[in-house]
């Protein structure tokens, strides 16, 4: 008779993709693994997996059998979790995709007070402005500008859109001269997103709600909204900024802004993950915990005065 324990050793090995990560993910040394396997393999009379230095790979009886082992596996195993845990007991690791300036909007003290309250958690946070592979990547949720274009995953808005404005420091400013109309603004250099060519078009909505288009020459360009930030407050030139992340800046009088009746409609923030269906308790809780602190932040900053 086939031990469960060991398919299901043999689901996790798929779905890690190593042995190496399988074990530490479950706490079990690899070559136990590996002889696990081996046993079901003799158990099955065929071989599941090819092994190689650098990889795995299923053997077309690998892929039948674990396309009959894996919707079974999952269900017993989150039935098991239900009954240990009450379903109640936010637990486990829990990978979490956002955008490389993260945790300049979000603070870590924010997390800190999560970890505290739930003690048998773990986050990994992976920050990049680039889109994450939430199946390839093994990741539980992601949290995304503007609106998500992945229709194979589950998403939904969690922050709503602002709107984002020009501004440039004072020491800029004083030098080069505070554009008052858009024609103006095509004489000063802009610090822009990664692009080539040397200039930047930019979209914007002026006071009569008309789209707008303005073409600005640039001599830095980044690809993260922190790098055009820093760019702008070293001088650079006019940066095209959200307002949010603008406000502690001009609060200070870092940043000053530039042409403020002309505006570019803000993306807002969604919510991705792989499933509605095996949605981790935990995972949904790391969902509420930013939802609730994003929107009470952006409250806050909305009744505050400028």
């Amino acid at each position: 008779m086939l031990d469960f324990n060991d398919i299901a050793l043999f689901v996790e090995v798929v779905r890690c993709g190593s042995f190496a990560e399988a074990g530490r993910r479950m706490g079990m040394a690899p070559n136990t693994l590996s002889r696990r396997i081996q046993g079901l393999e003799q158990a099955l009379g065929t071989r599941l997996l090819q092994r190689s230095t650098r990889k795995l790979v299923l053997t077309a009886a690998g892929e039948q059998f674990h396309g009959h082992c894996v919707e079974a596996v999952d269900t017993l195993g989150s039935a098991g979790v239900d009954l240990s845990m009450g379903s109640q007991e936010i637990a486990g690791l829990v990978r979490i995709a956002a955008p490389a300036d993260f945790f300049h909007f979000f603070e870590m003290e924010w997390v800190a007070e999560f970890l505290e309250q739930h003690p048998k958690l773990r986050l990994d946070f992976i920050l990049s402005d680039a889109k994450a592979d939430l199946i390839g990547d093994r990741i539980d949720v992601a949290f995304r500008g503007g609106q998500p274009q992945d229709s194979a995953y589950v998403g939904r808005q969690i922050l709503p859109s602002g709107y984002g404005g020009l501004f440039a420091s004072p020491a800029y400013l004083a030098a080069r001269g505070t554009p008052e109309s858009l024609q103006q603004l095509g004489q000063h250099e802009g610090v822009c997103f990664s692009q080539q060519g040397g200039s930047a078009s930019w979209s914007l909505v002026g006071p009569d709600g008309v789209d707008v288009r303005v073409e600005v020459a640039t001599r830095f360009s980044g690809n993260t909204i922190q790098a055009l930030r820093r760019a702008a407050l070293a001088g650079l030139g006019i940066a095209l900024l959200p307002s949010a992340i603008a406000r502690h800046d001009l609060a200070t009088g870092a940043l000053l802004p530039v042409l403020p009746m002309y505006r570019r409609p803000g993306r807002g923030m969604h919510v991705l993950y792989p499933s509605r269906r095996h949605l981790p308790l935990a995972a949904a809780a790391v969902i509420d915990l930013v939802t609730e602190r994003l929107n009470a932040a952006l409250q806050r900053h909305d009744e505050s005065p400028p």
